[in-house]
């Protein structure tokens, strides 16, 4: 069963010490306490925690790993805290599980999920990748059937925001912002349609990490016994020409 969803960006400067050596950028650090609330949230409504986060093929993450900033090139003596070793175990349903590191975004949504309290022995992790829709959602169906499930899904919007931008400029970054946003925010089918109505050519042309993480809750929510209410959006920004929101979903009681 399908408890709470956090949705958290993919950056890994969310891990202190990522960006580099002196005082963040404030809004660095605002999200980054914002996605800390909001995993704290999230989990504290379920058992087990799946965390959902882009990868180069769909896996369940399992064996010992290493939830540092690696694979984005950081080394773990750079970071702030000391970087976690845990046992993951193949996630419920989940795709098949699959040698090798977690990526950035996963490394991102564990450390997030252990620091909110949450037992390695209780924590899982998914790696997908842009493809058909279908078999994502049919993830996420199988991954929340049974037992009280809060998914940590790791993705960020457009980045071609402004000439900062990780990618060159591009004007229907704004527009799909806006919309994502505003369906975030009225709830209800709304909200779960237009994740589920991302052309996922779009999104790959505009940089946008999070679709194959929000085609996996949408089969989450779809398998839902209950429509959940209105997502509640914690924070949203573009920063550095990149779109990171920030939103709890708590689906169940």
């Amino acid at each position: 069963m399908l408890a709470a969803v956090a949705l958290v960006p993919d950056t890994v400067l969310l891990l202190p010490g990522a960006a580099g050596r002196g005082p963040d950028d404030p809004e660095l650090v605002a999200l980054r306490a914002a996605a800390a609330t909001a995993v704290a949230r999230a989990v504290g409504c379920a058992g087990r925690v799946v965390v959902v986060a882009p990868g180069a093929v769909d896996r369940s993450v399992a064996g010992t790993v290493r939830a540092g900033a690696a694979a984005a090139g950081v080394p773990d003596r750079l970071l702030e805290r000391p970087v976690p070793q845990v046992r993951l175990e193949r996630a419920p349903g989940g795709p098949p599980d699959a040698p090798g590191p977690p990526g950035t975004g996963a490394a991102t949504g564990v450390r997030l999920a252990l620091e909110a309290g949450v037992p390695a022995c209780g924590l899982h992790v998914v790696e997908v990748a842009p493809g058909r829709a279908a078999p994502l959602r049919a993830i996420g169906a199988a991954a929340t059937a049974t037992g009280p499930t809060a998914l940590v899904v790791v993705g960020s919007g457009a980045a071609r925001h402004g000439h900062d931008a990780p990618l060159p400029y591009d004007d229907r970054a704004a527009g799909l912002e806006r919309a994502l946003l505003a369906a975030l925010r009225a709830g209800g089918p709304a909200a779960r349609d237009a994740l589920a109505a991302l052309d996922p050519a779009q999104a790959a042309d505009l940089g946008v990490t999070g679709w194959a993480p929000w085609q996996v809750l949408v089969g989450a929510l779809d398998a839902a016994t209950a429509a959940p209410p209105a997502p509640d959006v914690v924070h949203a920004t573009v920063w550095h020409g990149a779109a990171h929101a920030v939103v709890v979903w708590e689906v169940a009681p």
